[in-house]
């Protein structure tokens, strides 16, 4: 009995956790660290604290995620997707509590490293301490709080600048030490992706949001033109990776993620044609997937390109 306790409460974490996530935080990293060796200012050091900072973010989101959505009894029973552990009351507030806790001390440490690591002028450091401290703050607010703004829509906004221009732009300033702006063309890219992946799991849950009064952009937008929306936000997300070929990398290499283009259009057709929600499901898992393989051949495209720049 006790061991079927323990896995219950082991599950109850993993699922709160969502280790299936992370590969996603860690895409916009490996894209800024890929231009960085690309251009021969490639820091093994910095990419990696850089990857860990970025993990222990996305499990800050993930936990604060579920508590938020808890607390306020978002999460019911009948919707589309998963219920995580404070729903299922395997894990309790309190317990919760310094679970986020004890993440946003690592956070920290690891932050810390990585500007001492990385920075070499105080206005750096003290730039991306400020910017660390916005995100975790970002993380914690989105459902967390009197007035989260996930509650209100401003989830899209917020994925694609952590997920996009910090991350990318942010992983490549710190090797390279200087900000070039067509490294935000890959950066859009990458937040656009990461955001469809917002955007389908929101069409997922469109109905239990709307009734829970969690107003998310989906929500706001309505069935038919967030689909529309999300096919903005796949295609749009090709074209700057395009457009960052033609006009800087110059290479045949770059244009390897055209591979998994197909990958986005024919969800791009599906999710406009199927309206209910329950056919949405199974498509965040695929959209995790597609956007990941975009970042990774992307990136694999970038590192190739070097042998010939």
């Amino acid at each position: 009995m006790n061991d079927s306790h323990s896995v219950s409460i082991t599950r109850a974490w993993l699922e709160s956790l969502r280790p299936r996530t992370l590969p996603l935080a860690f895409a916009s990293i490996v894209c800024g660290s890929a231009l960085a060796y690309w251009q021969g200012v490639f820091d093994p050091a910095v990419a990696g604290l850089a990857l860990l900072t970025a993990g222990l973010l996305q499990i800050l989101s993930n936990l604060a995620n579920d508590y938020g959505d808890a607390v306020k009894g978002s999460d019911k029973e009948d919707r589309i997707g998963p219920l995580r552990g404070m729903q299922k009351g395997v894990i309790t507030q309190a317990q919760m509590k310094r679970a986020l806790i004890i993440t946003v001390v690592l956070i920290c440490l690891s932050g810390l490293a990585l500007v001492a690591v990385a920075c070499r002028t105080p206005a750096d450091f003290f730039g991306f301490l400020m910017l660390g401290l916005i995100a975790i703050i970002a993380a914690i607010t989105y459902t967390v709080g009197t007035r989260p703004y996930g509650y209100m829509g401003l989830g899209d906004i917020s994925v694609l600048v952590f997920f996009g221009w910090l991350s990318v732009a942010g992983s490549w300033y710190l090797q390279a030490h200087t900000l070039v702006p067509l490294v935000f063309l890959p950066a859009t890219a990458c937040g656009l992706l990461a955001t469809a992946v917002l955007n389908i799991n929101n069409l997922r849950d469109i109905d239990s949001d709307r009734e829970n009064s969690k107003n998310t952009l989906a929500v706001r937008l309505g069935p038919v033109l967030a689909r529309r929306y999300h096919v903005c936000l796949l295609m749009g997300a090709l074209l700057c990776l395009a457009i960052f070929n033609l006009v800087w990398l110059k290479s045949l290499w770059g244009w390897l993620f055209v591979l998994a283009a197909p990958l986005l259009i024919k969800q791009a057709i599906y999710v406009t044609r199927e309206m209910e929600p329950t056919a949405i499901r199974p498509m965040l898992e695929r959209t995790v997937k597609a956007a990941l393989l975009i970042n990774l051949l992307f990136a694999i495209g970038v590192v190739l390109s070097k042998a010939h720049f």
